[in-house]
C-alpha cells in the first residue's frame, strides 16, 4: 500500500483529465460530525451536508469516467452509535435517493451495495433496493455503497463458504486461489473492478477501519485533513493528480 498525506488540495499536483485515472475509487467519509461540531451544530447535521457531498462526488467521478465509487457509507461497528443517529443515519439513504434518483438517471449511474444489507429496517432496504432496480441497466459509473459493511467478517463469511464447499466436494483445496477466494467476496460482482485503485480517507485519520482490507492490497492510498462534507470536485481531482505520479509495481520492479 502506498500512503499518501494531503494537507491542502490546492498546492497539489496538477491534474491531467487526459491522464491516467483510476478505474475503482473507494472512500472512506469520514469527519461528519466534527464538521458539524466546528459549526456547533449537532452531528447529524454534518451526516446531511455528507450527503450532499457524494451526490457532487458521484457526478463528478462520473464525468471524469471513473468505472466505480465505492463509499463507505455504513458499517458493521457503526450499530454500536447512539440511538438517534443511527435512526437518523438509515433514513438518509430515502432522502438521498428521492431527491437524487432523477440525477442517476441523467448520468446513466448505476447502484450497486455490499454488505448485509438484509439487516437494514425495513423502509431503507426498500429504497435502496428501488434504487437498484431502477438503475441496474444503466452502464455507466457503478456507484457501490458499502452499507452495513465490515470486511473482516465478509473475509470470515467467504472463508466458511469455501470450506463448506471444500466440503462438500464442490472445490478442492488445490482450487483456491486467490481469484477463487475473491470471487467468494461481496466485491465479486464488479469483475476486472472489485479492487480498488485508489482509497481515500478524508479527516485526518490515517487507518482503513475494517474497509476492504483484502481488495486494498495493493491499492494507493490517499489521506487528506478535509471533513468529508467539505471535499469538494477540487479535492477529488487532487488525490486523482497523486494517483497520476504514482508508479504502480505491484511487488515488482
Amino acid at each position: 500500500m502506498a500512503l499518501f498525506k494531503s494537507e491542502n488540495p490546492k498546492t497539489e499536483l496538477p491534474f491531467d483529465e487526459n491522464g491516467i485515472v483510476p478505474a475503482h475509487v473507494a472512500i472512506i467519509m469520514d469527519g461528519n460530525g466534527r464538521w458539524a461540531k466546528k459549526k456547533l451544530m449537532p452531528r447529524v447535521y454534518g451526516h446531511k451536508e455528507g450527503m450532499n457531498t457524494v451526490k457532487r462526488i458521484a457526478i463528478e467521478a462520473s464525468r471524469l469516467d471513473v468505472k466505480v465509487l465505492t463509499l463507505y457509507a455504513f458499517s458493521t461497528e457503526n450499530w454500536k452509535r447512539p440511538t438517534d443517529e443511527v435512526n437518523f443515519l438509515m433514513g438518509l439513504p430515502i432522502d438521498f435517493f428521492d431527491v437524487f434518483m432523477p440525477e442517476l438517471m441523467q448520468n446513466n449511474i448505476k447502484v450497486t451495495t455490499i454488505g448485509w444489507i438484509d439487516q437494514l429496517p425495513e423502509k431503507t432496504l426498500k429504497v435502496v433496493q428501488n434504487a437498484i432496480e431502477k438503475t441496474k441497466d444503466n452502464t455507466g459509473l457503478i456507484l457501490n455503497f458499502a452499507l452495513n459493511y465490515g470486511s473482516r467478517a465478509e473475509i470470515l463469511q467467504a472463508t466458511k463458504m469455501i470450506a463448506r464447499d471444500v466440503a462438500s466436494g464442490k472445490l478442492s483445496e488445490d482450487d483456491i486461489t486467490d481469484e477463487v477466494f475473491a470471487g467468494y467476496l461481496f466485491t465479486s460482482g464488479l469483475g476486472e473492478w472489485q479492487d480498488p485503485d485508489l482509497l481515500i480517507r478524508t479527516s485526518g485519520e490515517i487507518r482503513l477501519s475494517n474497509f476492504l482490507l483484502w481488495q486494498a492490497a495493493y491499492s494507493e492510498m490517499y489521506f487528506t485533513e478535509e471533513f468529508w462534507p467539505d471535499f469538494s470536485t477540487a479535492s477529488l481531482q487532487a488525490a486523482l493528480a497523486e494517483y497520476q505520479h504514482r508508479n504502480r509495481r505491484f511487488g515488482g520492479i
